[in-house]
């Protein structure tokens, strides 16, 4: 395994023997799915692509086929929904795949009792359920070729608890759990399971937590370098990685209550000056940060990152 660093742009190279000839990868739309996308793709791995997003994921798809020679499948579909499993099942079945990415889900910011029930409920099976029903069917196709790897993308608020992310947060420890148990299940059978939890990243979730990157008190991390080191601790069979060794250390070392409560103030106040601005737009006075009381289903653009 090497990470190198070319115009700023850092790649991993994954062996094709365990974790080909095909890689499956959730949430690939935008973010740090599709940056998965793109460097596994650059070891030569055929990727098949799974988001709502048929139009994005054809175009990532055209993209990586032009620079990398290699196999795509774009399969758009709504990881929210009950059964979906079976027809992402169906549509992989002909195929040989040794890596999968489970990386699809969103947060709803705001106060746990302003936001809709069912929106609620959405985002929890899309941030769970759907992690669920994806480890367990390519859980045993992994089994039975007794090698291969799977990342989970959890989120370093996982562990902690954050104020306007409660539903997420608590999704999201879900995902830590289950990772680092079947890292431990896993690995007699041959098989890497990493549980990667991004900090605040360079994608568009930023801006649905009313974060700006340009003002932003603490500066995000690429997607290059989040992707880059989740694949080099999977090839390391580390059973959790945080990206960046400046959050490694307060991962590490800073008390939960203190990082829960600097979150809470900063995405509070990043979330009130969205609204403000919202309601600017809108030609109106504000009345506090305005939560989404609708019931679409969630975005599954890419990962959860806070």
């Amino acid at each position: 395994m090497q990470s190198t660093e070319r115009a700023g742009t850092m790649k991993t190279a994954l062996d094709k023997g365990p974790f080909g000839p095909w890689a499956l990868v959730t949430g690939a739309s935008s973010g740090i799915g599709r940056e998965f996308a793109r460097q596994i793709a650059a070891s030569g791995i055929n990727v098949v692509l799974v988001a709502r997003r048929d139009a994005l994921l054809s175009e990532l798809g055209r993209a990586i086929v032009q620079e990398f020679d290699v196999q795509y499948r774009a399969l758009a579909m709504d990881l929210s929904q009950e059964g979906f499993i079976v027809g992402l099942a169906d549509a992989t079945d002909d195929i040989d795949i040794g890596l999968v990415v489970s990386n699809a889900g969103t947060p709803n910011p705001g106060e746990f009792l302003k936001l809709d029930r069912k929106l609620l409920q959405a985002t929890l099976r899309l941030n769970t359920m759907a992690h669920l029903d994806i480890t367990h069917h390519f859980g045993a196709k992994l089994a039975e070729r007794r090698w291969g790897g799977l990342i989970l993308i959890g989120s370093l608020g996982a562990g902690m608890g954050v104020p306007l992310l409660a539903n997420d947060g608590g999704a999201k420890a879900y995902i830590h759990s289950l990772g680092e148990a079947l890292h431990y299940e896993f690995k007699p059978r041959g098989i890497y399971v990493t549980v990667v939890p991004p900090p605040l990243t360079n994608t568009p979730v930023l801006a649905k937590l009313g974060f700006d990157p340009r003002t932003m008190p603490m500066k995000h991390m690429s997607v290059e370098q989040c992707a880059s080191e989740g694949l080099n601790a999977l090839r390391e069979n580390r059973s959790r990685i945080v990206a960046g060794r400046l959050n490694r250390f307060m991962d590490a070392f800073v008390p939960a209550f203190v990082k829960r409560t600097f979150t809470a103030k900063m995405l509070g106040k990043a979330l009130a000056s969205k609204s403000a601005s919202a309601s600017s737009r809108r030609g109106r006075p504000d009345n506090g940060p305005v939560m989404n009381r609708g019931t679409e289903p969630p975005s599954q653009a890419g990962e959860l990152a806070f």
